[in-house]
């Protein structure tokens, strides 16, 4: 009885998938369908993945709620930039200057999206070195609906350029809020447009790509075996520490602590923190590449986090203010945001509300006595939250990661040994992690400062950064 309802089952799930033979002498049996369709809800390969199969099978396409699941998350991602931050960082600057905010936006998504079609997708996703990929997927060549079994055997390889591309446009968008209100627009583009190749592209490859030198959980030759579930490193540490770079080279804004620069409109901020909040749900579940119970881990552990920092921060203001504020509250959220996002993959529920109370602390004092101390003009407080944050959260990932809810960190999984088996991942995780994740973190500081101040500089000669 069992057999025909699992053999229904397959019949059924198999007409709604993409039929396609891949060894005309051998068709699949019944076991061996059973087994695709486990494989499907399992999210591993099935069986005609193998380079040994002796048998096609029927649902050698991609799978249509993974499909469905990785669009989803890459419009929430596209949302966290158009309107999310564009609002978060308008509600921000004085009232003056949200159009170029806005603008900066904009030109920052069209121009990334070219440059991910011309190579951009191709060097971070293609296997070539440890350090960058190779031009095979240039131009979007041969990114179609059949799934790239290098990093998922159920979405399409185009769903997943997409997916990965929205990543790719909001990293130098979280530049912005370090220079907004004096960074000329043509500069703004120029120092993107190459930062995206010096930057961005070798870190995304080194830790996500499936032959990445930092890649702990996909290359068993990696050298370095860091984790990082959705960019805490590639994401939020570049942008962050580049940000500090160019606000550095730009100097202070006219008035700079001579005068009231108070956000315009706290409405608009809000706003803008729930979109974020909201979108960044596609950002870290969504980074699990299917509706698995990895995501749901991700999904939990970035509402806790965020929601534990929000409360912490804004509790902090209360207690050395005398009263929490709507920007305490919205800071808090993004710090907890950003904090997790390494870790929410890897992180129990009681990891997750430490990375909160952590969020909700360190980058409070970075954005309120280190800019002090310091003395830079960090407009809206990218590198202390993001720069910071996203440190932070490499850090803890390394402290507070287990296997428990992520089997990619076992030794073994349904009796194969893992990649991270081979690199010796599996046998540091809960001991000496935080090590490699220190190094990750060190490299990832050298290539977004030294990258950013020779751009910068760059471009600071050419055609000036600041607004006249």
């Amino acid at each position: 009885m069992m057999r025909l309802f699992l053999l229904t089952a397959v019949i059924a799930f198999s007409s709604s998938l993409h039929a396609q033979t891949l060894s005309p002498s051998a068709s699949p049996s019944l076991e061996q369908r059973v087994a695709d369709l486990e494989a499907y809800v399992n999210n591993s390969a099935r069986g005609a993945d193998s380079t040994n199969a002796s048998a096609a099978s029927n649902i050698s396409g991609p799978g249509p709620a993974s499909n469905a699941w990785m669009m989803t998350c890459a419009a929430l991602v596209l949302f966290m930039t158009l309107p999310g931050l564009a609002l978060f960082y308008g509600g921000l600057v004085r009232a003056k200057n949200v159009l170029s905010v806005l603008a900066q936006c904009l030109g920052i998504a069209g121009l990334v999206t070219i440059l991910w079609w011309l190579v951009g997708y191709s060097l971070v996703f293609s296997r070539g070195s440890p350090f960058i990929g190779g031009l095979k997927f240039a131009f979007l060549n041969g990114v179609d609906g059949r799934p790239n079994s290098d990093y998922s055997y159920w979405v399409s390889q185009n769903v997943f350029a997409m997916y990965q591309l929205m990543f790719a446009i909001i990293t130098p968008a979280l530049i912005i809020g370090a220079v907004a209100e004096r960074m000329k627009f043509a500069a703004v583009l120029v120092f993107v447009g190459v930062w995206m190749f010096a930057v961005y592209f070798p870190i995304a490859h080194m830790v996500w790509g499936i032959d990445g030198w930092m890649n702990g959980v996909w290359n068993p030759a990696a050298k370095i075996t860091a984790i990082d579930f959705a960019g805490g490193t590639v994401v939020h540490m570049t942008s962050g520490w580049s940000a500090l770079v160019l606000c550095i080279l730009l100097g202070h804004r006219l008035g700079f602590r001579k005068e009231i620069m108070a956000p315009h409109s706290m409405v608009l901020c809000m706003v803008g923190t729930g979109l974020l909040w909201v979108g960044w749900y596609g950002f870290n579940a969504g980074s699990a590449l299917a509706p698995d119970g990895i995501a749901a881990n991700a999904f939990m552990s970035t509402t806790l986090a965020t929601a534990v920092a929000s409360f912490t921060w804004a509790m902090l203001e209360y207690a050395l203010r005398g009263k929490p504020s709507v920007l305490g509250f919205c800071s808090g959220a993004v710090g907890g945001l950003v904090v997790i996002t390494p870790a929410c993959g890897y992180v129990a529920p009681t990891g997750a509300v430490i990375i909160g109370i952590a969020a909700g602390i360190v980058p409070f004092v970075a954005c309120t006595k280190l800019k002090s101390w310091l003395g830079y003009d960090d407009a809206l407080d990218t590198f202390g939250i993001h720069a910071v944050g996203g440190t932070l959260g490499a850090f803890l990932t390394g402290l507070l990661a287990t296997a428990s809810v992520n089997p990619n960190l076992l030794l073994t999984v349904a009796g194969s040994p893992n990649p991270a088996t081979r690199n010796g991942l599996a046998r540091i995780v809960g001991h000496t992690l935080w090590v490699e994740q220190l190094k990750a973190i060190g490299i990832t500081i050298v290539f977004a400062v030294v990258g950013s101040a020779i751009i910068g500089a760059v471009v600071r000669g050419l055609i000036g950064l600041r607004i006249a």
